[in-house]
């Protein structure tokens, strides 16, 4: 019976990493080895693009630029009055979190006119399909066991932890590389100790 509950359990486990792990894409701005400069181009450059939540835009500029998040208004007249966010300092991620449309200017005076603005349409997170009319719904799974107690091992394990305020890094391609969910990670590890333990 042992055994059953653990295979279970794994299938669970297994279960549930798959469902977290998202695949995010971390798009530089204008293409591979492109920076953020007056030559412009960016939104010829995004419209050939798929941005979806979860995505990242990846600025790299000289620090002599900016990259300003502003409103529709301020992006068609390259004014920065309606700031929704500031970055500087060479290197920006900016996480596209939700679906719409996002609009960045360079601020310095004449830069956005010569060409230093995009915009971005991140599409809406597509919905799984619904069942159709008289099929049944599938009985639900059961909840997975509850953690083991801790032991005196855990608390000699060490804590990892990322510096705050840093940009996230961006990967060397920076066009396609894909990115796990951070709980995704950590569910799949508790799954192969799982396995591993059997």
């Amino acid at each position: 019976m042992a055994m059953v509950v653990k295979a279970v359990l794994v299938a669970v486990v297994a279960v549930a990493a798959l469902a977290q792990l998202t695949v995010a894409v971390d798009h530089q701005v204008g293409g591979s080895g492109a920076t953020w400069a007056t030559s412009g181009g960016y939104d010829s450059w995004s419209g050939k693009q798929k941005f979806s939540p979860g995505d990242s835009l990846v600025f790299s500029y000289s620090p002599a630029h900016d990259v300003v998040e502003v409103s529709k208004a301020d992006y068609d007249a390259c004014t920065a009055t309606k700031v929704v966010a500031r970055y500087t300092g060479g290197k920006t991620t900016v996480k596209l979190t939700t679906a719409g449309k996002r609009y960045f200017i360079c601020s310095i005076t004449g830069h956005c006119d010569a060409g230093m603005k995009l915009q971005v349409n991140v599409a809406a997170a597509t919905a799984a399909p619904t069942k159709p009319r008289g099929q049944r719904s599938v009985a639900p799974v059961a909840a997975p066991a509850p953690a083991p107690e801790r032991s005196s091992t855990d608390e000699q394990l060490p804590t990892v932890s990322s510096p705050t305020g840093t940009p996230t890094p961006s990967s060397p391609s920076g066009s396609g590389a894909a990115s796990i969910n951070a709980s995704a990670a950590v569910a799949l590890a508790m799954g192969m100790a799982v396995v591993l333990g059997m």
